[in-house]
């Protein structure tokens, strides 16, 4: 009985060492997983720090340009308000550049061309040979009295309510007219902003375009306004000339 008994004591005090040194094998186990575990949580936490740094680095940068670009737009402030001259004149030519390139309304004194196609014509007033195209208004028609109007010192002109700009087209399009692409037809009105008896002597002269276009049987009217309204162009500027076709 003793030997039993020893045997079982024996084979109970090799069971707990067995199961003892289990338990301490795993509690080593899983404190090198919670070391690795830790190292890998301690690694990404330096980066995110690396990347908050450096973004804070970013800006403050930016803030700095800010705050330059602020310094140098109040300078350039400080310098307009101590020569209020030079950038009143600025101002002055920057309005004459916008009038003559059409940018803005002018209103003043001028004169006001009604041309329009004689309607009265008959087929016996035309004679056997007779063109009924002398009678109607041509883009050529237009065109020459611009010109002379530009000549005389013009500082606006319209044309049916179309601004002359020096990318204006005037051509005949059939039986009407486009003025910067847009239609017009008899009566054609043409507006001119400047000296009102200027602009009226250089068209009435004797053998100017107007003469010759009452002879030819147009109908003609010319009268002095002294208050006259050109709107401003609408459309896109582009780097040509006035032509008629």
């Amino acid at each position: 009985m003793k030997k039993w008994s020893v045997a079982l004591t024996l084979g109970i005090v090799c069971c707990i060492l067995t199961l003892a040194i289990s338990i301490q094998l795993k509690t080593i186990d899983n404190a090198r997983e919670t070391a690795k575990l830790t190292g890998s949580l301690t690694l990404t936490s330096n980066e995110l720090r690396d990347q908050v740094l450096k973004w804070k680095e970013k800006y403050d940068n930016a803030v700095k340009d800010l705050e330059n670009s602020d310094k140098k737009l109040e300078e350039i402030r400080l310098q307009f308000t101590q020569n209020d001259e030079t950038a009143i004149q600025k101002d002055e030519q920057i309005k004459k550049d916008n009038v003559i390139l059409g940018l803005t309304d002018v209103v003043g004194k001028g004169v006001i061309i009604k041309i329009k196609d004689n309607g009265s014509v008959t087929r016996s007033d035309l004679g056997p040979v007779g063109n009924i195209e002398l009678f109607l208004v041509h883009a050529s028609d237009v065109v020459s009295v611009v010109n002379d109007l530009k000549n005389a010192g013009a500082e606006a002109i319209s044309i049916n309510g179309q601004r002359v700009v020096n990318s204006t087209s005037i051509y005949c399009a059939g039986n009407v007219l486009k003025v910067n692409d847009v239609k017009i037809s008899s009566p054609i009105e043409i507006k001119a902003i400047g000296e009102p008896d200027l602009l009226y002597g250089s068209l009435n002269i004797p053998g100017g375009y107007i003469e010759i276009m009452k002879e030819t049987g147009l109908m003609v009217d010319i009268k002095k306004s002294d208050n006259l309204k050109i709107e401003k162009y609408d459309g896109i500027l582009k780097a040509t000339e006035m032509r008629n076709e």
